[in-house]
Parts: C-alpha cells; sequence; structure tokens
C-alpha cells in the first residue's frame, strides 16, 4: 500500500517521538501537547507540518493518535 504524502509526515513526525495528539470535537480538530518533545520532532512539526495549507495540516493531524473526549 502506498503512503500518502500526509501520512509519511505523521509517521516520520512520530518516529522522531512527537507527542502531540488530535482531538477531533464536532468535526474540527485541534492538537495537544502536554509533554516537551525531542527538539528533532519539534522542528520538523514547524518545518514541514506548520507550514502546509489547513487542509493539508488537517490531514497529518487526523493520522496522530487521538484523544478521546468523554
Amino acid at each position: 500500500m502506498e503512503m500518502t504524502n500526509a501520512r509519511k509526515l505523521a509517521t516520520e513526525y512520530l518516529r522522531l517521538g512527537g507527542h502531540r495528539r488530535v482531538v477531533i470535537d464536532d468535526n474540527q480538530t485541534s492538537i495537544r501537547n502536554w509533554e516537551e518533545e525531542p527538539k528533532e520532532a519539534e522542528d520538523f512539526w514547524k518545518r514541514n507540518i506548520e507550514t502546509l495549507p489547513p487542509q493539508m495540516q488537517r490531514e497529518v493531524e487526523l493520522l496522530l493518535p487521538t484523544i478521546n473526549r468523554a
């Protein structure tokens, strides 16, 4: 199975030790991060994900581990 660009970005971010998690509420996404993450993961996020257009950022966010809300 071929990986999409969004999946490649999310996979690499997590491989670098990234801790951000996605919250999906009423079809809106937001990112949570309670722990300090490795500099490599933070730099990767800022350089490769924050610079994406909003729709592509959302695609990457949706591939991160989720936080379930009660």
